[in-house]
């Protein structure tokens, strides 16, 4: 794989990003989605509807796809230098200028944050958000196995917020098929997988809410987002959005909030 990963294989890969919205001012964070009771055996698996953990969908069948794709969701942890003043006031210039006090030299600090990716292939290419690794001087990969790696940053695009990394594992690793995006319906299931405030390989499930979402987000414009109830939160950045055949199709990216 070349290691500048142009726009247009980007495009290719994966064209729309998720944008998970929770609910906020009153409104219900996961719709009411219990099914009537129904005593009928599904001809196709012969378990009753009614023992069916979400509507038509079989009671293994979560727990099956967040088996075999468990293992290729990653965590990732980055350290960004910067230099700054210290929380002392009297580090403050405009506090030592006006006491006629020398200024201070300001210091240079380690900032941390984490996100989520996923394996796209079992020599150990990684797709996550580009704003996860933005400016990162150090980049950890961590497996659901808690063997960590070191990453380096092959490719990034600003624009679709996508970023490829990298690690060696000597061995193949898991990884995730990409779907298809685009046949993705208004009310599929989906499956998110992540690590939300750090807490790893967190699954949360919900339905396509909209497709096709144009949402402003930090300076960026997203013009083409899924939308889903799926519970999203900070640290689910870069995570897979999975459908019933545990493909790829979106990677989480955003929370909105009233």
């Amino acid at each position: 794989m070349a290691l500048l990963f142009k726009r247009r294989v980007l495009l290719a890969l994966l064209t729309v990003i998720v944008l998970g919205m929770i609910a906020a001012a009153g409104c219900s964070a996961v719709p009411n989605r219990t099914a009537a009771p129904n005593p009928a055996v599904t001809e196709n698996s012969g378990v009753p509807a009614g023992q069916s953990g979400l509507p038509g969908v079989n009671s293994e069948t979560i727990a099956d796809i967040v088996e075999k794709a468990g293992p290729a969701v990653v965590q990732i942890n980055v350290e960004k230098k910067t230099s700054g003043y210290g929380s002392d006031p009297l580090d403050d210039p405009f506090f030592r200028e006006f006491f006629g006090l020398a200024p201070r030299p300001q210091r240079e600090r380690t900032v941390t944050g984490l996100g989520s990716g996923f394996v796209i292939s079992q020599d150990g290419y990684i797709l996550t958000n580009e704003h996860v690794i933005s400016g990162a001087d150090k980049i950890t990969v961590s497996m659901e196995d808690n063997k960590d790696y070191p990453a380096v940053l092959t490719g990034a695009d600003y624009d679709l917020d996508l970023a490829l990394l990298k690690i060696k594992a000597n061995q193949q690793l898991p990884m995730l098929q990409l779907g298809n995006s685009e046949k993705i319906a208004v009310g599929n299931w989906v499956i998110a997988i992540g690590n939300p405030f750090g807490f790893d390989h967190t699954v949360t499930v919900g339905v396509i809410s909209a497709k096709g979402r144009p949402v402003p987000v930090q300076g960026r414009f997203y013009k083409n987002l899924l939308q889903t109830d799926a519970a999203i939160n900070p640290g689910n950045s870069g995570g897979p959005l999975l459908n019933l055949q545990g493909e790829v199709v979106g990677i989480n990216t955003a929370v909105a909030q009233a």
